[in-house]
Order: structure tokens, then C-alpha cells, then sequence
């Protein structure tokens, strides 16, 4: 089995005070490759100074986005390589609101993830469907094409995660039910067997869409579900850790 992986995502959240909520769950998790990984993904602003702050304990620091380039010319984007120099070793690509506010296609995000592996991070590839393409009966579909899309060709399945997150239960409160999260998440793993060969059954598959403390359990034990991309439930110490302590049982 996949090692499971808890990662919150902050968004456009976090000042230099918030450091505080950060230190508190570093210091909860042990260095230790045994139970849940545990990563926190944040504002480049805040990046350098979380991953000084938690150097010892088992909490990874990750950033939200990148470029594809290196450097140059690309004035308010931030590299990969920046990124990893600043302390990171996972960064998002793909979510649905960089995919919506930034227009990333699949090939932007593809060429993203290949820019995250080149720098040394582990790219979170995000794949998601709106309400209106569940509601025409597309999900499938829209998946396969995301997958297809913007997985790189460079990457290997020892090198990436895969999250699943419905953009109609991000922000929302609305969660999929197990039956829909277990559709989608065994439709995404044929996809990296299919990929991958054997070592597609070791990609983390996360589920990503309005899990908090009181759903986590339930979503967690559901079939391929590797973990969460926790968005708002990752803004508090307590609400993270409490979900972080549930994937450990």
C-alpha cells in the first residue's frame, strides 16, 4: 500500500503570524518513516521561513505553483528551482483554481510537473470535473483527458502524486459521496497501471474537496484514497492535526 500522505494546501492565506499554526504541527509530527507523511503546501512568502521552522520534525513544507522555466523574464512567477532553493519539496500544479483564474491547460500543467521534477520536487498533479460536467454525465471522460493531459512524459510513477479534487467540493462544504470519490479514484489508478505498469498501484492518489475532521475517516477508508489535499481544514493546527491523528489509526 501507498504511503498515505496528508497534505494541506493554504492558498492565497498565511502571513508571517500564521508561523505559529505551522510550528505547532512540526511539533507533532515525528521524524520517522513510519504513519501518514505529512505536508504543509504555502504562499512562496512563506516558505523559507516555515521550512527553517520545522527542520527536525517530520512536517514537509511545499509551495502552490510554478513556472515551467528555470528563470528569465517572467516577472511575479516563481521557479520550481526557487521553490526547492526556499525549502520546498512538493509543489500543487493543476489545481482547479490556478486551472480556472490562470487558464493552465493541461499542457501548462504537464510542463509545470516536468519543471518540478527537473528541480528535485515531487509534483501534486491535480485532476477535478465542474458540477455542470458530472451533471452531463462526463466525469470519466474529463479525468482521462486531465490524466492523459498533464502527467509529463519524463515523470515516473516513484515521482509524482495524483489528486482528485471535484471542483464542485472545493470551498463548498459539499463533499462526494464514497461511492463517487471510489469511481474516480479506481478509474484514476487503471489509469496509472495502464501508464506505469505494476508501479502505478504505488502512485498516492489524493482526494482533495472539503475534507475536514468530522469526513476524513470515512473518505480515508475509502478504496485508493492514499490521503487528502486539505484546503481550509489546513489553516488551524488543530483541525489539520485531528485529520493528520485519524490518517495514523
Amino acid at each position: 500500500m501507498p504511503r498515505t500522505l496528508i497534505a494541506g494546501n493554504w492558498k492565497m492565506n498565511g502571513l508571517r503570524a500564521n508561523l505559529a499554526e505551522i510550528e505547532q504541527v512540526g511539533a507533532a509530527v515525528p521524524a520517522s518513516d513510519l504513519g501518514p507523511e505529512v505536508l504543509l503546501c504555502l504562499p512562496a512568502t512563506l516558505i523559507q521561513a516555515a521550512a527553517a521552522s520545522v527542520v527536525g520534525s517530520g512536517l514537509k513544507i511545499g509551495g502552490e505553483t510554478c513556472h515551467s522555466k528555470e528563470k528569465g523574464a517572467h516577472t511575479g512567477d516563481i521557479s520550481a528551482e526557487m521553490l526547492k532553493d526556499a525549502g520546498a519539496s512538493f509543489v500543487i500544479v493543476g489545481h482547479s483554481e490556478r486551472r480556472a483564474d490562470h487558464a493552465e491547460t493541461d499542457s501548462v500543467v504537464a510542463a509545470q510537473a516536468s519543471a518540478a521534477l527537473r528541480a528535485g520536487l515531487t509534483p501534486i498533479i491535480c485532476v477535478g470535473e465542474t458540477l455542470a460536467e458530472r451533471d452531463a454525465g462526463e466525469v470519466l471522460k474529463i479525468i482521462s483527458s486531465q490524466m492523459a493531459g498533464s502527467i509529463p512524459q519524463d515523470a515516473e510513477a516513484s515521482t509524482i502524486v495524483i489528486a482528485y479534487e471535484p471542483v464542485w467540493a472545493i470551498g463548498t462544504g459539499r463533499v462526494a459521496n464514497t461511492d463517487q470519490i471510489a469511481e474516480v479514484h479506481g478509474l484514476i489508478r487503471n489509469l496509472l497501471t495502464d501508464r506505469f505498469g505494476e508501479a502505478g498501484k504505488g502512485v498516492r492518489i489524493l482526494y482533495g474537496g472539503s475534507m475536514n475532521p468530522g469526513n476524513a475517516a470515512e473518505i480515508l477508508g475509502v478504496a485508493e484514497v492514499n490521503g487528502g489535499l486539505i484546503g481550509g481544514a489546513s489553516l488551524k493546527a488543530a483541525d489539520f492535526l485531528a485529520i493528520y491523528r485519524q490518517a495514523a489509526q
